[in-house]
């Protein structure tokens, strides 16, 4: 019994670089959005350091400060500015399963949601503690909105750190997550508690610098990836006639 001949082995694809247009627009999208986060940086900044009282971050938005305004129109950068960062990087993905749960773009819009929110809902004056009489659902509906935002921001500084693509990134925002996360309930707790309020406040305002931080230098980071490494496409060799 006769045997049919083997075919022979399938040449390897070609790949070809491609250079679209698309990724030039998601390129000038991350730099826009890292320039509004900036801006939004620099005017939380501004309206602490015009305050001559120790306090948390939220408490700059507070109804009643003269602050108010500012910091709400920073939120609002922020959220803009984080929504096109997002949507430059729609396309990556975390390595880990347990990080592969949503991509790290849909992670980051959603703290970005939830900046909104809390630009929309300030917290009452003092941004009372949620414990006592003071403590109304408006405020609940604030820190609700905060505590989800920095998770979901650290979560997604994970998945980046975790995602093929940005080797050079990827220690520094492993770092800059847990440095974030750490200290922003740090602070958190020591709100809590009633202790040391002096060194908490001060502590959220080094977390939410970190993460902020983090924001503007991988919207810089991911443009440039953009534009100087095109990606590579596959070509099928044709079939023959």
């Amino acid at each position: 019994m006769s045997r049919r001949p083997r075919a022979p082995p399938r040449p390897p694809d070609r790949l070809a670089v491609v250079d679209s247009p698309q990724r030039h627009r998601d390129a000038a999208l991350a730099v826009i959005g890292a320039l509004l986060v900036a801006t939004a940086l620099a005017l939380i900044w501004l309206a602490r350091v015009s305050v001559p009282r120790e306090l948390y971050v939220s408490e700059l938005g507070a109804l009643g400060e003269p602050t108010a305004e500012q910091f709400r129109l920073a939120l609002l950068l922020l959220v803009a500015g984080g929504m096109l960062v997002a949507w430059s990087m729609r396309d990556l993905r975390s390595r880990p399963p347990v990080l592969r749960r949503g991509t790290p773009a849909l992670t980051l819009a959603l703290a970005c949601s939830s900046f909104l929110i809390a630009a929309q809902v300030p917290c009452t004056a003092a941004c009372p503690l949620p414990v006592g009489d003071t403590f109304t659902v408006q405020d609940f509906v604030h820190t609700l909105a905060a505590v989800v935002a920095f998770g979901a921001a650290c979560w997604a500084m994970l998945q980046v750190a975790f995602a093929p693509g940005h080797r050079a990134l990827s220690g520094l925002t492993l770092f800059m997550a847990l440095a974030v996360a750490v200290v922003a309930a740090t602070g958190g707790l020591l709100s809590l508690a009633r202790w040391n309020a002096v060194f908490g406040s001060r502590l959220e305002l080094v977390a939410t610098t970190i993460g902020i931080g983090w924001l503007v230098v991988f919207g810089i980071v991911r443009a440039a990836r953009l534009v100087t490494r095109p990606s590579l496409v596959s070509l099928a060799e044709p079939d023959a006639a």
